[in-house]
């Protein structure tokens, strides 16, 4: 495997720990995972995912474990027969994540340049 291949695995595996999405399916999770990883394109997971994870914080518990692949899937099914249409900003992707956009989204995006809502608060 290519080092750029296993850098993609781990941004995937990144997520995923990050936010404990394994749940208790741990076994079938991480087989599904695979499976993915075998048929999509890691930043196309990542996206995915995050897109998920956003729409999942608005079900309360938060859907994890191989229900949670299972809705990515369908969603990156969704993008085989149309334009990839991403519902978040690279901005948003990276303070989700904590993770670079660019091999996600194909820009750079520099996080630092957007002002602070509290940079004229006087002290």
């Amino acid at each position: 495997m290519e080092i750029w291949e296993e850098i993609s695995r781990q941004r995937v595996k990144y997520i995923v720990d990050s936010y404990q999405l394994d749940g208790y399916d741990d076994e079938f999770f991480y087989e599904y995972l695979e499976d993915l990883l075998q048929a999509y394109a890691p930043p196309q997971i990542e996206l995915a995912l995050v897109e998920i994870l956003i729409e999942s914080w608005r079900v309360t518990p938060l859907i994890r474990g191989v229900a949670f692949l299972e809705r990515s899937h369908e969603l990156l099914k969704a993008w085989e027969t149309k334009i990839i249409s991403p519902n978040i900003s690279p901005t948003h992707f990276r303070l989700i994540t904590g993770l670079d956009p660019t091999p996600v989204f194909g820009i750079e995006v520099n996080i630092q340049s957007h002002k602070s809502i509290f940079s004229n608060a006087s002290h």
